[in-house]
């Protein structure tokens, strides 16, 4: 069955922390680990919490300023500092664009309740003709339920809807429930698999 929707990851496939730097200096002044760090944000209960929307990302971050034994007026600038080696490939995001009207274009991220209005202002959701985002659904990859609403909310069957992310788990999510799944390892490798299976 051809392919008529096109779904993306954003963190980690979109939008990767390309230096490391400015994280590091973080961890290095808080006295941790670059690793314990990124979990303290990405994996701790709060975090996970804050991806199903159980709680909203300003909650998630001040459970991270207590973690770190930071003064809740620095949240800011902390969560600017962790973000400051991340880079948003707009090569990507162009590709995306040009595929449409001819495929339907959605992301399929695990991502906290900010994340619709920072896609917004950074301009990269109009690149998507849908956002479905994990803690709007109560549902986080690789569970099946958000597939289901992002392949709901294109109007198409799952054997008719590929997906790229970083993380090999959600590809096999995804491919279980019938998707066509790119492992995104590289964004080149990632771009001609994409390409050679699209124009088949």
């Amino acid at each position: 069955m051809p392919i008529k929707a096109v779904f993306f990851d954003y963190g980690g496939v979109i939008q990767r922390t390309e230096f490391q730097a400015p994280r590091q200096r973080l961890a290095e002044r808080f006295g941790i680990d670059y690793d314990d760090l990124d979990n303290i944000v990405f994996n701790s209960p709060s975090a996970k919490k804050a991806t199903v929307g159980e709680i909203s990302f300003e909650e998630h971050w001040k459970e991270i300023a207590r973690r770190l034994k930071a003064d809740e007026k620095e949240i800011a600038a902390i969560e600017a500092q962790f973000f400051a080696g991340d880079l948003v490939d707009w090569t990507i995001l162009d590709y995306l664009r040009s595929l449409r009207p001819r495929f339907y274009v959605g992301l399929i991220s695990n991502a906290w309740s900010d994340m619709r209005d920072y896609l917004t202002r950074k301009g990269v959701a109009s690149a998507f003709d849908s956002l479905t985002i994990s803690a709007e659904v109560g549902s986080a990859k690789p569970e099946a339920k958000i597939y289901q609403r992002a392949l709901e909310q294109a109007q198409v069957q799952a054997s008719e809807a590929l997906f790229a992310d970083d993380v090999a788990a959600n590809i096999i999510a995804c491919e279980e429930l019938g998707m066509r799944g790119i492992h995104f390892v590289n964004p080149q490798a990632a771009m001609n698999q994409l390409k050679e299976i699209l124009e088949k």
